[in-house]
């Protein structure tokens, strides 16, 4: 028996970078986030991200109007072929109350053969 399986494929509306909250990074992200901006680790954690409120792990910087300190222009992200893995997951992984009113996440519709 097939079972519907929805997905939702990104259109880099940039809405979630928008979204008040904490873009959390594990230490693959940081690893491959400050090789990518050719900065050493120390230095990366050091200017683009602080702790967590609840002291829980480290989490992105944000600009003084909220959004990602990687997003520029209108909708360009500075780290799109690293982001991290908060970031890939959205909103397919998680996602915020109400977050249908403005991404524009386009709706793919796939088939999984289920186990009987």
């Amino acid at each position: 028996m097939k079972t519907r399986q929805v997905f939702y494929q990104c259109q880099r509306c940039g809405h979630c970078c928008r979204w008040p909250g904490f873009v959390r990074l594990t230490s693959q992200d940081v690893l491959r986030l400050s090789s990518h901006l050719a900065l050493s680790e120390e230095a990366f954690v050091q200017n683009h991200t602080h702790l967590n409120p609840d002291r829980s792990g480290l989490v992105l910087n944000t600009k003084e109007n909220g959004e990602c300190c990687f997003l520029e222009g209108v909708n360009h992200c500075q780290v799109q072929a690293v982001k991290p893995f908060q970031c890939g997951g959205f909103p397919n992984t998680w996602n915020f109350p109400g977050w249908r009113e403005v991404c524009e996440a386009v709706e793919v519709e796939t088939w999984e053969e289920g186990v009987v």
